[in-house]
């Protein structure tokens, strides 16, 4: 990149503003400008999550997601720890039920070993329960990197970062239209255009419509699942110390309802992963036409519940119904009952398919001439923000 070439980036999500912090702070850019549609930085799965840092045991050997994660979560430490962030190293249990999820659960500990993970120890039902006394299973695997996190304020701090060295976040700022003017791109938002030699698309929910604006296709499209929590009321809170999460089941793509107790104390349960009629379907029944027509219209859509009809019908059964839902979390902590539940959060994650309904399982980037996609950063996107900025840095010089 040259050092006078301004650059523009789309999306002021987690990602997006560690590039941009990244990038002013390597003063390759001359300047820099982030486009964010909402009112605030960090609103849709930045701050719409679990609030956990992953450490990436759950990632395939030699994955982005696993290097990333492994160095990601250590600049994320690094990053709280200077700014004074809200966040807590605590640990967590993934828990093998029965005899019949052992083989994954050694799994993992070789592939988090392989991955880099330190200090992953296979723990038998006494001394899992020694650190969640409440807890129910035959082993389990502690992971002492992993912890929580507010994701929201880690934004702030960025965005405050971005904007003292002097960069400019647009806010209120929707992209509607892209075009290449010879060596440049003009990118139009609702209120004014802005000319860049360099684009980058961090767009989140929204990424493979930018992609089509800039490039005319896009090699996925982003399917909406709506993740739903509830939270353990207070007076029951006790019955969770930390992060509780199963062993996910190798033939579905979720890691499965878990037990988390946030930064601010309270304790969630969940997500399920339920198809979403809406990229920003928060309430029940929220639904968008744009957003209906383009999922049920690609076929990627219908090969993937062709892959998994069994866990399509068993997220939605928990959707609506509180007892099921329930009944995955006693799993974990039996004592927990239906009545200690109460409505929580909800997340909207952008799963990028294929058409062939493949789940895009890695970071997804694609370069052309002036302009890198990021296509597919869910979980552990927010962990390795910063881990992900640099590697975007690296495909941008190269």
């Amino acid at each position: 990149m040259k050092n006078d070439s301004p650059i523009i980036i789309i999306g002021g999500g987690i990602i997006g503003l560690a590039l941009g912090y990244k990038l002013l702070r390597s003063k390759k850019v001359s300047s820099l400008i982030i486009l964010e549609k909402e009112k605030e930085v960090g609103q849709h799965q930045s701050s719409h999550n679990s609030g956990v840092l992953h450490a990436g045991l759950y990632y395939a050997v030699g994955s982005l997601k696993a290097k990333l994660a492994v160095d990601g979560i250590r600049q994320m430490v690094s990053f709280c720890r200077e700014n004074r962030i809200a966040h807590e190293i605590c640990g967590k249990l993934v828990v093998a039920k029965e005899e019949a999820e052992l083989s994954e659960l050694h799994r993992l500990k070789k592939q988090g070993d392989a991955n880099g993970l330190v200090g992953l120890q296979i723990l038998d039902s006494k001394e899992m329960k020694k650190i969640e006394p409440f807890v129910s299973g035959i082993a389990s695997i502690y992971v002492p990197e992993e912890g929580i996190v507010d994701y929201r304020q880690v934004c702030q701090v960025l965005a405050n970062k971005i904007e003292l060295m002097g960069g400019k976040i647009f806010r209120r700022a929707k992209v509607v239209d892209i075009k290449k003017k010879g060596t440049l791109w003009n990118v139009r938002t609702v209120g004014e255009n802005f000319l860049t030699s360099f684009l980058v698309n961090c767009a989140g929910l929204y990424c493979d419509r930018i992609c089509r604006l800039a490039m005319g296709h896009c090699p996925i499209r982003i399917v909406p699942f709506r993740g739903e929590y509830f939270e353990i009321k207070e007076h029951r809170k006790y019955l969770v110390k930390n992060l509780i999460y199963p062993v996910p089941d190798p033939r579905f793509p979720f890691l499965g309802v878990h037990l988390t107790r946030m930064i601010n104390g309270k304790v969630e349960a969940g997500p399920n992963a339920v198809l979403a009629f809406s990229r920003e379907g928060y309430s029940k029944g929220s639904f968008d036409w744009r957003d209906t027509y383009e999922i049920l219209s690609y076929r990627g859509l219908w090969n993937f519940l062709k892959r998994y009809p069994l866990a399509a019908w068993e997220e939605w059964k928990r959707s609506k119904r509180k007892s099921l839902f329930c009944k995955a979390i006693q799993k974990l902590v039996p004592e927990i009952q239906e009545q200690d539940l109460i409505a929580g959060a909800v997340g909207i994650r952008a799963q990028a398919l294929f058409p062939d309904g493949k789940l895009v399982n890695d970071f997804l980037f694609v370069k052309d001439e002036g302009v890198l996609h990021l296509l597919n950063a869910p979980s552990p996107g927010a962990t390795a923000s910063l881990a992900i900025a640099d590697e975007i840095l690296n495909r941008i010089d190269a």
